[in-house]
């Protein structure tokens, strides 16, 4: 995105990462944003920036194991932890329901998205109780979400392709590129 956080790109006047919370606020307790660099350039937001707390970039897992974190800490009644990336404008309103149902009576699994035979491990369900495991995968300098998720036994839950005006959308679209941001705006037009 040259350069560009990618959660301030506008997409339909308004940045991105306000869609994700649009979309999240009503499926979850409490929000955070897991982010590096100066926080309050989140402060329009008004939620708790949350950085990593491995040092250098440790990506997606960095980011879910300082979210487990936080709850620990701030929210210790919650028993999952939902994560999505900031640049995806089009979740599900019923994401964190229909992973819940998915694992519900399975406390120690977790849960995570798929759609058009692809797999989402970044967007997914996790039990608080996994902070642990994924302190120890990281020590290890694993940093793949897949592998974690694939070895917490994760459930993958399906989702639909959306039938649109503009034609088919994935809900976990996400914006990585200049085009993708120009087909989200079409997207979001239509």
């Amino acid at each position: 995105m040259g350069g560009t956080d990618k959660a301030f790109m506008d997409l339909g006047g308004k940045p991105v990462l306000a869609h994700v919370i649009e979309r999240m606020r009503p499926q979850v307790g409490s929000l955070i944003i897991n982010a590096g660099g100066d926080p309050g350039r989140f402060d329009t937001f008004g939620l708790p920036v949350v950085p990593d707390t491995i040092a250098g970039f440790a990506g997606p897992l960095a980011g879910l194991l300082a979210g487990l974190r936080w709850t620990v800490e701030n929210r210790p009644d919650a028993r999952y932890v939902a994560s999505v990336p900031n640049d995806t404008p089009f979740l599900p309103s019923d994401l964190v329901t229909r992973l819940f149902d998915a694992i519900s009576g399975k406390s120690r699994l977790p849960a995570v998205a798929s759609s058009g035979g692809r797999l989402h491990p970044v967007i997914g369900l996790w039990p608080v109780s996994l902070a642990t495991d994924l302190d120890a995968v990281l020590a290890a300098d694993e940093r793949k979400a897949h592998a974690f998720a694939e070895r917490q036994g994760a459930v993958p839950v399906s989702f639909p392709l959306i039938e649109s005006g503009g034609g088919t959308i994935d809900p976990f679209f996400n914006a990585n590129t200049p085009e993708d941001l120009a087909a989200a705006r079409a997207l979001l037009g239509a």
